[in-house]
């Protein structure tokens, strides 16, 4: 079974070319504390990876599909199968 790194995950949607370039979207932020956990705001929930595929199965972002597009960046997947407008990255370490 593969894991995401660990660390704080910062979700943002694109902007345009009037304005920032990307805009962040605090509420969605999380943080991989470790083996197939996370947490998000002040619960915690568990994730599954296949492949690619990540699909958080419990807590606060249960049902929410991501593609990993390489070390520490997802792109959220609608529910249509495709990839949807939102990203997060891996910003850095776990912060205590």
């Amino acid at each position: 079974m593969a894991l995401l790194d660990q660390g704080e995950y910062i979700c943002a949607l694109p902007g345009d070319a009037a304005g920032s370039a990307w805009l962040e979207q605090d509420a969605r932020d999380f943080t991989i504390i470790g083996g197939s956990s996370y947490r998000s705001g002040n619960s915690a929930g568990t994730y599954l990876m296949e492949g690619k595929q990540v699909t958080f199965t419990r807590g606060p972002m249960r049902g929410m599909k991501f593609m990993r597009l390489g070390s520490g960046i997802l792109q959220e997947v609608g529910s249509d199968g495709k990839l949807g407008r939102l990203r997060c990255h891996r910003s850095g370490p776990v912060k205590n």
